[in-house]
């Protein structure tokens, strides 16, 4: 893999881990404190590959808890 697709992939990464944690910022302080978040985070390949589809394809999911205090 070439250091300039390795630089999309971080960008991409850090462009979503960035609006990800602003959301997530503003909807705690909508809701002050009480019940954790309880989030699923979601990675899935939109590519259209037409008749040729990977055949694995591309899907990662993480989830867990942000506490809200």
């Amino acid at each position: 893999m070439s250091e300039e697709n390795r630089k999309d992939i971080r960008m991409l990464l850090k462009r979503f881990g960035v609006q990800a944690d602003e959301a997530i910022v503003r909807h705690l302080a909508l809701l002050g404190e009480g019940v954790p978040l309880r989030l699923r985070c979601t990675l899935e390949d939109l590519t259209d590959y037409g008749n040729q589809s990977p055949t694995s394809p591309l899907s990662v999911v993480v989830e867990g808890e942000v506490q809200a205090q």
